[in-house]
């Protein structure tokens, strides 16, 4: 939850649960434990070779090209696993912008373990602290974090974007994500998170030789379906934590750096909207000005319209323009 202001009709029981997700002050420490070498050399892996998949994309396009069924395959895994990301470990699990049927849980759960950015609790623990300390000592991934200068927002930029990854120290669960813990449905999920790798890393591959009957068919399916999908959607979702704290617009008062940044709208689903996000974290839909596509917005919108979602906490316009007023009132200051 934002610090400028409390959404009107929050009650105490919404109000305590959005303090957690937010991150205040805990009794417990902010990290926890430290990453084994064997889940470090791992992530290593799964950073590196979708990177240099999509390096060699265009070479080995030329050479055989890519089908039909491999843009496909890419382009509903990549839309499963990123809106699982979007809708489901940030704007569901991480901020509760609206209540899902434990189907509807479940599935967004699975979902946004297909990303590959890391088991749901671990993501939601890391997030909710991005929140609590956003441009500020404590955040993961801040391009701020070493100052002002060229220099300084450069390294900042390749931290925020990538090198914060490899932090060998955890969040702490307990102090960020005692709910999700509490979920015996999400803890499970967690701990399948390499069983989840494995289905979304083998799947297009055994999809596209099922439906190519051919060897040929496999192969070219795990390299679009499968690498180069998982490399674009992990930079485009670094990319909100590192473009998006860097250049764009802010609109909207809030406590960060966050900004609006349009090019990246569609590939992220609406995530980029990011100042819109950061001055009212808990709102289901990001891209909240006319002409703003918000995909992960609609498909909450579905989602709702098919009752499997409820109490979605839509954008009021009268918050926004007071928060706009605000932002300009510090602009003239």
């Amino acid at each position: 939850m934002t610090m400028l202001d409390d959404p009107a009709g929050t009650s105490a029981d919404q109000l305590r649960d959005e303090k957690l997700r937010d991150g205040q002050p805990m009794a417990k420490p902010m990290i926890s434990g430290r990453k084994a070498r064997g889940e470090q050399i791992a992530l290593y892996v799964v950073v590196v070779l979708p990177f240099l998949a999509l390096l060699a994309a265009v070479p080995l396009a030329w050479g055989w090209g890519i089908g039909w069924t491999d843009l496909i395959l890419a382009l509903v895994f990549y839309a499963v696993s990123g809106m699982g990301i979007t809708v489901g470990f940030h704007r569901y699990f991480t901020h509760g912008a609206f209540k899902a049927n434990r189907g509807l849980k479940i599935a967004l759960a699975v979902a946004g373990s297909l990303a590959i950015e890391g088991p749901v609790i671990r993501w939601v623990a890391d997030h909710r602290r991005h929140h609590a300390f956003s441009d500020r000592e404590g955040d993961p991934h801040s391009p701020w974090r070493f100052g002002e200068s060229f220099g300084g927002l450069m390294k900042g930029f390749w931290f925020a974007h990538l090198g914060w990854l490899f932090d060998p120290e955890h969040t702490n669960q307990d102090k960020y994500t005692p709910d999700l813990l509490a979920d015996e449905d999400l803890v499970r999920i967690d701990r399948q998170f390499p069983l989840w790798v494995a289905f979304t890393m083998l799947a297009p591959a055994v999809l596209g030789g099922l439906i190519s009957w051919s060897w040929t068919g496999a192969v070219t399916a795990f390299f679009w379906a499968s690498l180069v999908r998982l490399c674009l959607l992990h930079h485009v979702t670094w990319s909100i934590n590192s473009v998006c704290h860097l250049i764009g617009e802010r609109p909207y008062a809030s406590r960060d750096k966050s900004a609006n940044f349009w090019p990246l709208a569609i590939l992220s689903f609406g995530e980029s909207w990011h100042n819109s996000h950061h001055a009212d974290p808990t709102c289901a839909r990001h891209g909240v000005d006319r002409g703003q596509l918000d995909i992960s917005a609609r498909t909450i919108w579905l989602f709702e319209k098919l009752g499997w979602a409820s109490d979605v906490r839509w954008p009021r316009r009268d918050r926004f323009d007071k928060l706009a007023a605000r932002k300009a009132a510090e602009r003239a200051a």
